[in-house]
């Protein structure tokens, strides 16, 4: 390992010192509402709301995850990244709705929409699934990230994986429990400009230090650049032809990803993310008014199309340094003696970049920038699950308790996310696949919040008793399913005997898995609510389609402006262009 030099470490130092002033400025700030701790007061401006956005989603499992897949597949996971257009529907679909209803979390508009007992079961799910994916891989990524840049760091025993991981979680809940989301918003923003700027140098350095764009496509082979090929793995055939002859299972394909659940699967994981997660439109609740709002989510489709580049190719440029033999700590790391990638080093890939290609002083900026997408990551979930439990429980069972009171309780609740995180650490170390791992885990969750959100405002006509019938359905058997695939992928060498019913579960494609929970779900809740009485129209006026006045879709074009449709057009058009040009 290069060790960091003194100009590295004062970038380092330089960009702590940034975002405690930055926090240090929010303190001193008025708290004393709910408004202002959890929303920002409402007065986060578009380009806030979009960092914001972007920083949050763009965390540890990005550096790690998502580069690591470069290095390993290619250009493959860059399907998840192109979904930027699901911000658009954000931007012009759902936001209306939600600046319309002035909630304070995604499970309360359920509640406005539905029913509070909707509210409270989202919340449940929504507070599950944080613990389970964005802390654990948060956590597990910032110790993999310190493993590597600083290998020989011992203390009090723990080595380098466990106080990076400390000290991540801790740094990063002192200014969330003191700021709240104001402080979240603002150093995201600067943590999204710090973390481009890093990741763009990495790109950069890697290119010069291989020879170029041409020499990485030479080394890498075109399969890598091929964003098509997992949508036709093995030719068409593979998706209902076996792969093994001794499965005998037509859906049954390891470590892939088959055309027909890319196509449908991946758009209901990316608009349940997208466009009803608390973690990420939590930012566009705090805009002061639907067109800031609107504004911020097309800014953040901007952002998000960036990963490709910044996490991606330099996951395939680590693999190429390996492959060529250009740099030998690389490729000592990332390769067995046979010359082909070992999947659990991958993971290490962009740390390695950082660590053994850039130059003194860039060095200590990409850092800089890992630790960036580390915190804002973990800042964002934590905001958010001290949001859920304290406005849709809390607030709840002590309805009359002061505004103050409910900030303190958010902060508790904070303090309480951290200690579950740390608590986490042992648990997700021996974690393997760990953007695949968030992939599945999301792909069970998802489906059912993604079906009573949309098709909540799209059908008027559908119930409490349906939302609340498809929202326990579907968790259940999403749970079911996490329950049968976290043995295999925590114990190293766990199977389940070939055959059985619950191998035969855990080697279902998990989008295969994902569009049958959709599907139950959508049927589920449909048939319910049809079947039992229609609901009060004028209690959910503005909240459907079906049910908005004139007034209401006055106001909305009228924040529509020229300008918001040029950069949605552009957005879209990039989207496709890179489409075309992966084509391998």
């Amino acid at each position: 390992m290069q060790a960091l030099q003194s100009v590295d470490w004062f970038i380092i130092a330089g960009y702590f010192v940034l975002l405690l002033g930055i926090a240090w400025w929010v303190m001193l700030k008025r708290q004393e509402t709910a408004d202002d701790y959890f929303l920002a007061g409402r007065h986060l401006g578009w380009f806030i709301v979009g960092a914001s956005i972007f920083a949050s989603n763009i965390g540890s499992e990005h550096l790690v995850g998502l580069a690591g897949s470069g290095a390993t597949d290619g250009v493959a996971m860059a399907h998840y990244e192109l979904h930027a257009w699901c911000l658009l529907v954000l931007a012009w679909v759902m936001v209306p709705f939600y600046m319309r209803s002035r909630v304070f979390t995604m499970p309360e508009f359920l509640e406005r929409r539905f029913s509070p007992s909707a509210r409270t079961l989202l919340s449940a799910i929504s507070l599950v699934a944080y613990v389970l994916t964005k802390i654990a891989v948060g956590i597990y990524a910032g110790g993999i990230v310190f493993s590597v840049l600083l290998p020989e760091v011992n203390f009090l025993g723990m080595d380098s994986f466990w106080i990076g991981s400390i000290l991540v979680i801790l740094f990063t809940g002192v200014y969330t429990v003191l700021g709240g989301l104001r402080a979240v918003a603002y150093t995201e923003a600067i943590q999204t400009i710090i973390l481009i700027l890093g990741s763009l140098l990495a790109t950069v350095f890697g290119l010069k230090a291989l020879g170029g764009w041409s020499e990485l496509r030479a080394i890498a082979g075109s399969e890598m650049f091929n964003l098509w090929k997992p949508l036709v793995p093995h030719g068409v055939e593979a998706t209902w032809a076996p792969v093994k002859e001794a499965t005998r299972m037509a859906w049954y394909f390891n470590d892939n990803y088959p055309w027909v659940g890319m196509l449908f699967c991946a758009p209901i994981i990316g608009l349940w993310y997208w466009c009803t997660d608390q973690y990420i439109v939590q930012r566009v609740l705090g805009a002061p008014n639907e067109q800031e709002a609107r504004r911020g989510a097309i800014a953040a489709a901007f952002f998000k199309l960036t990963p490709v580049w910044l996490f991606i190719i330099p996951g395939i440029i680590t693999f190429a340094l390996a492959k060529s033999g250009k740099v030998a700590i690389i490729q000592q790391e990332l390769l067995d003696a046979q010359g082909n990638i070992v999947r659990a080093s991958a993971q290490k890939s962009f740390p390695l970049l950082v660590a053994y290609v850039l130059p003194v002083g860039v060095r200590g900026m990409v850092v800089a920038g890992l630790l960036a997408a580390l915190m804002s990551s973990l800042s964002g979930v934590f905001n958010a699950s001290s949001t859920l439990f304290t406005m849709d429980f809390y607030s709840r069972l002590r309805p009359n308790v002061s505004e103050r009171h409910l900030v303190w309780m958010g902060r508790i609740a904070t303090t309480a996310m951290v200690l579950i995180g740390l608590a986490w650490i042992p648990v997700i170390r021996g974690g393997k696949g760990l953007y695949d791992y968030l992939q599945g885990v999301q792909a069970y969750l998802a489906p059912p919040i993604f079906v009573v959100f949309f098709f909540g405002v799209f059908m008027k006509r559908l119930n409490s008793k349906g939302c609340l019938a498809a929202l326990g359905v579907g968790f259940l058997l999403g749970i079911f399913r996490l329950a049968v695939d976290t043995p295999v992928k925590m114990i190293e060498g766990f199977s389940y005997p070939e055959g059985s019913f619950l191998w035969i579960v855990n080697n279902i494609y998990f989008q295969y898995y994902s569009l049958m929970i959709f599907v139950i779900s959508v049927a589920v809740m449909v048939i319910v609510s049809y079947l039992t009485e229609e609901p009060d129209y004028a209690r959910i006026s503005g909240l459907t389609y079906g049910t908005l006045s004139e007034e209401h879709r006055a106001r909305s074009r009228a924040s529509r402006t020229a300008g918001d449709i040029v950069a949605t057009t552009i957005v879209l058009l990039a989207i496709v262009a890179m489409y075309l040009y992966f084509r391998g």
